[in-house]
């Protein structure tokens, strides 16, 4: 059997290195239109600053080494321009001359291309670039002088960001300009409130709610929706991804959502000879069922491997995928997995959720650090449809178990039964995802009832009245605007004070004192709601809403 593999990197080469281990005798032909089959397309951010020093540690494999362990005949610089599905055979472009080469089975993997925008003067910019492989990452390397620097950012997404931070650790002074209403627009706005403090921190200047419109004087001035000139001597366009389809088109493939190839659960096009893998590809999102594109490198590398297994023969289909990513943000990482409240709700699904704050090792011992978790989950059923997480450390972690859970079909009633390794240095012997398990099943079997915190000031103008219950020397870290204040550990003897025929949010500074207290009060005949992520995440996310004495 001949098989033609178009494209490497993950998906390709993954698919290439696994038909090899199962079909010995098989011919199999790897062409990249580019010069590099294989490279950590995810570290390039990572050289721009000389956090990667070498630039041969983004190089994985070569075609050389490739041949030598698996025998593949790869073939870079060759780009495939046709299909002929009837007479299963591709033209190939190789140094002007143009040759056809047949093939058996033939398996697609031409990844994305980055999103460029119709941006007035874009094409007399010359200092507009996009990453997303390894001549990108030369041109930019090449464009940077002791002259670069200011740098502008558009798009806050993963890779925008991972960009933003690696030109500052550069040197360069960055502004991001980001579309949405807040950085990393796939977490929610309380989760991604607190990277957008990071970014401020570190001196980056962040503009959310707009868009580049125009590039003036060759590049050098950025002009945003409302007016807005910004200086720059090197702009990074990271305004996401779109399908590369244009064989796929050609061919009469089928396509689907945002021109994405479809493929059925072994990955077959409507041409059962034809498969396709990576980030051209329709996927199922596995929770909501709904098409999705999801341009991770993880699917990728899984798609390749079972295209393979179908090839040979092994009935291995495609589950979906959940979307699970993680990113640094200077002193701090972001993590997600599977659905946000906002696409769970837009799913129409029926959304609960919780957050917590934990440490990320037992908080008697040093170094222990903040970890903010939140859960997105059905209350009645106790499915999981999302996690996200924000912290210094130990994110990868819990947002990994999270992502594990949802895979493996637990629910929230099974998170507090999870047993996790734990001494001082690595945990807690309640674990920040036990909590959120404990946390959801509160809510889920009626001993809790809480808000959020975008329906605190409704819920106020209502008629509701906040009880808050820090203590008083932690009031200097600001004060919700319309509040009363008794400590905990003086509620009992002041229950006194409060009205049995008034409405009650209580909150504390992470939630946890004031769950204590919303049970203490219930039990006393009180109507009482838990304001979720307390005072902490409400400052993070609107701190102008607060009073500082």
């Amino acid at each position: 059997m001949k098989i033609v593999i178009v494209g490497g990197v993950a998906g390709g080469m993954s698919a290439a290195t696994r038909l090899r281990r199962l079909m010995e005798d098989a011919e199999i032909v790897v062409f990249e239109k580019g010069p590099f089959v294989s490279f950590a397309n995810c570290g390039l951010p990572y050289y721009v600053s000389g956090e990667i020093a070498e630039r041969d540690q983004l190089l994985v494999q070569t075609p050389e080494t490739l041949r030598g362990r698996f025998n593949l005949d790869v073939r870079p610089m060759h780009e495939v321009t046709e299909i002929n599905p009837y007479e299963h055979k591709v033209k190939v472009q190789h140094e002007g001359r143009v040759t056809e080469e047949s093939y058996d089975k033939l398996i697609l993997s031409p990844g994305a291309k980055p999103f460029i925008p119709l941006i007035k003067g874009c094409d007399q910019a010359a200092n507009v670039f996009s990453l997303r492989n390894l001549p990108d990452l030369d041109r930019i390397m090449a464009s940077i002088t002791d002259q670069t620097q200011k740098a502008v950012v558009i798009g806050a997404g993963f890779i925008g960001l991972e960009m933003a931070e690696n030109l500052s650790k550069r040197g360069l002074q960055v502004t991001i300009v980001e579309k949405a209403p807040h950085v990393l627009p796939p977490l929610d706005e309380e989760m991604a409130a607190a990277v957008q403090n990071e970014l401020l921190k570190q001196g980056v200047e962040v503009i959310p709610s707009q868009s580049a419109v125009a590039f003036e004087a060759q590049g050098k001035k950025v002009v945003l929706e409302n007016g807005t000139e910004l200086a720059s001597d090197l702009t990074i366009l990271s305004v996401g991804v779109q399908p590369e389809n244009t064989l796929a088109e050609k061919a009469g493939l089928k396509l689907g959502l945002r021109g994405g190839i479809v493929v059925n659960e072994h990955y077959q096009t409507n041409d059962p000879d034809i498969y396709a893998v990576g980030d051209a590809i329709v996927v199922k999102q596995q929770i909501s069922g709904k098409d999705a594109l999801i341009s991770l490198a993880s699917p990728a590398n899984r798609q390749g491997r079972q295209a393979a297994d179908a090839i040979a023969g092994l009935n291995r289909k495609n589950k979906g995928s959940i979307g699970t990513a993680i990113v640094r943000v200077f002193d701090l990482s972001a993590a997600s997995t599977g659905l946000s409240e906002r696409a769970a709700r837009q799913a129409g699904l029926d959304v609960s959720v919780v957050h917590v704050i934990g440490k990320d090792h037992a908080g008697y011992y040093p170094g222990a650090t903040d970890i903010s978790l939140k859960m997105i989950f059905n209350a009645a059923t106790g499915e999981i449809y999302g996690a996200q997480g924000v912290g210094a450390k130990g994110v990868d972690k819990r947002i990994d178990i999270l992502a594990t859970a949802i895979k493996g079909d637990l629910t929230i009633f099974d998170l507090p039964e999870l047993e996790f390794t734990y001494a001082p240095p690595f945990g807690s012997a309640k674990d920040p995802v036990n909590m959120l398990g404990y946390a959801a099943m509160n809510l889920a079997e009626g001993f809790s009832h809480s808000i959020q915190w975008y329906e605190l000031e409704q819920e106020l103008a209502e008629g509701k009245i906040l009880l808050d219950v820090r203590n008083e020397e932690e009031l200097s870290n600001g004060r919700f605007k319309q509040s009363i204040t008794i400590p905990l550990n003086q509620l009992r003897e002041r229950i006194d004070e409060l009205d049995l025929n008034q409405a009650y949010i209580v909150s504390c500074h992470s939630g946890l004192r004031s769950y204590v207290a919303e049970r203490i009060l219930v039990q006393n005949g009180f109507q009482v709601q838990n304001l979720d992520g307390a005072f902490a995440l409400y400052k993070t996310v609107r701190p102008e809403e607060l009073t500082y004495v």
